[in-house]
């Protein structure tokens, strides 16, 4: 196996020209396991740790770009009044020694349908920004992941950053699994309240072969809450309300069985956690917080 470890970007565009099918890795939280438990052997590794620019991120007029390889540890240390709901995901990820590794452009280039960070990104809003040799193009969330552990990167491009839309309101992340720490998701739901523009974003992971928005559910909820004057009034949901989003975001499912969990629990779960989120984010919306610690469910 060849080691490649280039020192600039425009070196780590160029190697990954010449190799197409090398393998990029920068905290080998996802790539390095694979290897040892020789479910992947690839002719050449890609380090990408020696780039520096990719470990910063910037402040712009609605969003934060992350650079590819900025750890869950700095999202939740220095990012959590504008991503709230990715900081949220951020602790849910392994221990403090993965959260010190393991980032965004990384759980996205696995895009694994069980990854933490995909679902809070597509609930705000975000695009990859895909780099070769060849230019730089932005890719939405919703058309990035294209099948179990694939996506839409092309074989000689590269993920040099991610934009985050700011929140403007709630933001919530749950998920489900067989302990509390530590634990690959059984399924997970996030949920984000947009004020601003009185729409409403989801994501699901786990429940799907790749994770998904709960559009019908999405649509349903920003109708209902305009046509109750919610936004501005901030009186409690109606109980049915609550119960026909979570039956709306389960029905967006499309989940198998396997040994985490059946297909039918898991859309039981995404209920659950569809109901439970938009509670805790209405209760924030309602009383003015937005670190994402609200605990009250729907009315």
């Amino acid at each position: 196996m060849d080691f490649l470890r280039p020192a600039r970007w425009e070196d780590a565009l160029a190697a990954k020209a010449e190799h197409p099918t090398a393998v990029p890795v920068a905290g080998g939280t996802d790539v390095m396991v694979e290897i040892n438990f020789d479910h992947r052997r690839p002719d050449r590794l890609l380090d990408l740790t020696r780039i520096d620019e990719l470990y910063t991120w910037q402040h712009e007029e609605t969003s934060v770009r992350l650079g590819a390889a900025v750890p869950y540890t700095a999202i939740m240390e220095h990012l959590r009044a504008e991503l709230p709901g990715l900081a949220l995901a951020a602790h849910t990820v392994g221990s403090p020694q993965i959260r010190n590794r393991g980032s965004v452009g990384g759980n996205l280039g696995a895009a694994s349908p069980a990854g933490d960070c995909h679902p809070p990104l597509l609930a705000a809003g975000a695009e990859i920004e895909a780099e070769s040799v060849r230019g730089r193009r932005l890719i939405p969330v919703t058309e990035f992941y294209t099948g179990v552990k694939r996506n839409a990167l092309a074989p000689d491009e590269l993920i040099r950053a991610v934009r985050v839309q700011k929140a403007d309101g709630p933001q919530q992340f749950a998920k489900v699994g067989t302990r509390n720490a530590m634990v690959i998701a059984v399924c997970a739901f996030a949920l984000a309240l947009h004020p601003r523009t009185r729409t409403v974003g989801t994501g699901i992971g786990s429940a799907a072969p790749t994770p998904v928005r709960a559009t019908a559910a999405e649509e349903f909820l920003a109708a209902e809450l305009a046509a109750g004057g919610h936004w501005d009034s901030g009186t409690p949901l109606p109980p049915a309300l609550c119960a026909r989003f979570a039956e709306l975001a389960a029905a967006a499912c499309n989940p198998i069985d396997d040994v985490r969990g059946t297909a039918r629990y898991r859309r039981h779960a995404v209920a659950v956690l569809a109901r439970r989120t938009l509670g805790w984010a209405w209760h924030d919306h309602t009383t003015g917080y937005t670190t994402g610690e609200g605990s009250t469910r729907c009315a």
